[in-house]
């Protein structure tokens, strides 16, 4: 995803230089927090402040540019927005791996979702757990 300018403008939002920067940041990372993206971007914009990025990431949230993942324990990281999927989220490192639902997680929503007559229009699958890595270090 490269063309941010187009992406923001669908949005409704400006493509100003501190947001395509932003995004550029996130999506070299794909899985990123806040203060990971300050220590990056102001090493282009050194005069952006951290509360200009919490402002940008908030209002790209908002306007479903980016998605905030929570992490069990740690500071939330965030994503470009994309199709529907899952995250793998290590409770150890931090780290979050994307997966795609699978038809099975789709008929369970469905099936969900239709018994409790709630018509679903987003989801965030996070599962948390120990990465292979951790459990390697942890076993050695």
């Amino acid at each position: 995803m490269s063309d941010y300018v187009t992406l923001l403008k669908e949005s409704g939002l400006k493509a100003t230089f501190q947001r395509l920067h932003i995004l550029e940041v996130i999506d070299k990372y794909g899985h990123i927090t806040i203060e990971a993206i300050y220590e990056e971007v102001r090493k282009v914009h050194p005069s952006l402040s951290v509360a200009t990025i919490y402002k940008n990431i908030i209002i790209m949230v908002e306007n479903s540019v980016l998605v905030e993942v929570p992490i069990v324990g740690n500071k939330s990281k965030y994503e470009l927005a994309k199709r529907d999927h899952m995250h793998l989220i290590c409770t150890e490192c931090g780290e979050v791996e994307d997966r795609p639902c699978s038809a099975g997680t789709d008929e369970i929503f469905a099936f969900l979702t239709q018994q409790e007559h709630f018509k679903l229009t987003k989801q965030q699958i996070n599962l948390y757990g120990i990465c292979s890595h951790c459990q390697e270090a942890a076993a050695s």
